[in-house]
């Protein structure tokens, strides 16, 4: 009974310190990764553990998206950057549902404080190196002042962070000074989403405050439609006049729109030729694509066709175009049944933050998608699976 508590209390030590490293460090987080998934398979178990993976339709989705990947390798000419993509995509095979049967209900707040705890030391540098007291490290820069991960990842990351914390400023019963500490951790995250670049993060920023305001007039939609209007439109604007970086990433996404065809090296011109030429070949490949490890080759061939002045791709910065691409609409289906489960789940929820964030993480990532596969990258995808493995658990069904 001992060596049981001993392994419980082990992974649940191990799941604190992976949601403190998740944005800090890919080598910290992937050693815990990999202590945990050791672990699990060397406890043994596999019945009970299968058996709970198989209960849940989130984790058969998470299965299935993955097995089509491995299925996707029989008619993909490029089998090297097939299973790099693979490799890619292991979270949903290995670490999604290893994680599911070892989270507990009641080591759930250690697990968000500690994540937010990170954040907040993330947050403490990007200042300091902004206010220049400190020399830029890592991925640092003045113009970007994000040390621990490029601003690609660092915003929507933040974006998220600032959902959890501000739902707790809105919703907790918490003694004042805890609100006003949040409060006041809620408006320098804030703050920091505009003296960084990450585009798709500041989008996901407004998408936090509209979620917001519908779960606190969830009884009053009209209103919460006003308000949302009213608020998002007065926070873009104060954005827009005081954050110059802010300003320069509005006013280049329209200035490359509007010069798309007469110039389409922009940052926003290359994604647009990146959609089309996709687009094209998934026109050809509708129902599977043209297999797991193939996109490079076949954009390669359409890209010098129809512009052959921009460079070719191994990315086409849009999850749903990949997966169109690489698996057609068989892989897409299988794709969108992860976030339509994880919606599904959260409703069964009885705690309020569980079920609102449970409702709100695939929608953020629904819209992120568009701009990035975000769901192949390092700390976006491992955020993503880290609070998706708890946030979508009956624990009383397996207690």
């Amino acid at each position: 009974m001992s060596g049981v508590l001993n392994l419980e209390r082990t992974y649940q030590f191990l799941l604190i310190a992976l949601a403190f490293l998740i944005p800090l460090t890919v080598f910290g987080a992937n050693l815990i990764v990999v202590l945990i998934c050791l672990i699990w398979i060397i406890s043994g178990n596999y019945r009970t553990k299968i058996q709970m993976i198989m209960s849940n339709k989130l984790m058969i989705a998470s299965v299935l998206f993955f097995s089509l990947h491995v299925i996707g390798l029989l008619w993909t000419e490029d089998l090297n950057w097939g299973f790099h993509i693979v490799h890619k995509m292991w979270y949903f095979i290995g670490l999604f549902p290893i994680l599911f049967t070892v989270v507990k209900k009641e080591y759930i707040d250690y697990y968000l404080n500690a994540f937010l705890l990170s954040i907040l030391i993330t947050e403490i540098f990007s200042f300091l190196i902004w206010f220049q007291v400190i020399e830029p490290f890592g991925n640092a820069s003045l113009y970007n002042p994000t040390p621990f991960m490029t601003h690609i990842s660092f915003n929507p990351i933040l974006a998220f962070a600032i959902y959890i914390v501000s739902h707790k400023v809105l919703f907790d019963e918490s003694p004042i000074y805890t609100k006003l500490f949040l409060s006041f951790f809620t408006l320098a995250m804030s703050i920091n989403m505009f003296i960084t670049g990450g585009r798709a993060g500041q989008v996901m920023f407004f998408v936090v405050l509209a979620i917001l305001i519908f779960q606190f007039f969830s009884k009053q939609k009209f209103k919460a439609i006003f308000v949302v209007i009213l608020f998002t439109t007065s926070v873009f604007f104060g954005a827009y006049n005081t954050s110059n970086i802010f300003h320069k990433r509005v006013n280049d996404v329209v200035s490359n729109i509007q010069v798309y065809e007469s110039n389409k090296k922009t940052s926003v011109g290359i994604r647009i030729a990146y959609a089309l030429n996709s687009w094209e070949v998934i026109l050809k490949n509708p129902i599977i694509g043209v297999g797991t490890g193939d996109f490079p080759k076949e954009y390669k061939l359409v890209n010098q066709k129809n512009t052959p002045q921009l460079p070719n791709s191994t990315n086409p910065h849009n999850m749903y175009i990949l997966i169109l691409m690489q698996l057609g609409l068989i892989g897409l289906i299988s794709f969108l049944m992860i976030f339509y489960y994880q919606i599904k789940l959260s409703f069964a929820s009885t705690n309020k933050l569980i079920k609102d964030i449970g409702v709100s993480l695939p929608i953020l990532f629904l819209i992120i998608m568009f701009s990035d596969s975000y769901l192949l990258g390092h700390f976006t995808s491992l955020m993503f699976v880290f609070f998706s493995s708890f946030l979508y658990k009956d624990f009383e069904k397996y207690n």
